[in-house]
């Protein structure tokens, strides 16, 4: 197997691609945290721009590791394969809660009253939106050759479900049920109760587990067919 299979920054492209996603949610917590106005300069806040910025780029590389994982000749172990995205995800999350913390810390101009206001469960949803994310690009990854394609898919696909479901009243509460943004928007303001911990639990079945056995079925048919 290729080594790039099990280690989702193998090569040095993807240790860049790390980097500047790391740089760019750096720049967006200085530029935030500098034209905001003193209510909205809460921990809380900066997390959701952050942590939903980067995690646009997260899926990457799952579709990357999905992409290695097509192109590995014998058997393979899909399931190592896909988990391997855990590690880019949480480094992205983790890193840029620390990104947020010091931004606001360092802030010399006034903030919000509360800004640290639900700061454990941000920082733990934060990890958890780029999980969900890189999950997401596994899932897609697989099913569609095209890396490219399937970037484009990380967004259209879950962004119009949003769309789609905000636009009818009676749809918009399986919001949050039924898509990651929905997801995201409460894990990121921190007012997590057991029912958005059930939604976000849905969300995770859906998009991560669901999207990734469907991959992983595809790409057994696939290969049984090129015998």
């Amino acid at each position: 197997m290729d080594h790039t299979t099990d280690n989702p920054l193998g090569t040095r492209a993807r240790r860049w691609l790390l980097a500047g996603t790391l740089l760019a949610g750096l720049l967006a917590a200085v530029a935030l945290t500098a034209a905001a106005a003193p209510d909205d300069r809460t921990f809380a806040a900066l997390s959701d721009t952050v942590q939903s910025l980067m995690s646009v780029v997260t899926p990457l590389f799952g579709i990357l590791l999905a992409r290695d994982l097509r192109r590995a000749p014998g058997a393979i172990r899909v399931v190592p394969t896909v988990l391997a995205v855990v590690l880019p995800a949480v480094v992205i999350g983790v890193v840029g809660v620390l990104i947020c913390a010091v931004t606001l810390a360092l802030t010399p101009a006034d903030i919000a009253d509360e800004p640290w206001r639900h700061a454990g469960t941000v920082a733990v949803g934060s990890v958890l939106v780029q999980v969900v994310a890189g999950l997401v690009g596994t899932g897609l990854g697989l099913l569609l050759r095209s890396a490219v394609v399937a970037f484009l898919a990380t967004i259209v696909l879950p962004l119009g479900l949003f769309a789609l479901l905000g636009g009818v009243d009676a749809l918009r509460p399986a919001q949050a049920w039924l898509t990651p943004y929905g997801s995201v928007r409460n894990l990121l303001s921190g007012e997590m109760s057991v029912l958005r911990w059930a939604q976000w639990l849905c969300v995770l079945l859906i998009w991560g587990v669901g999207l990734n056995a469907a991959g992983a079925a595809v790409l057994g048919r696939r290969r049984r067919s090129d015998r």
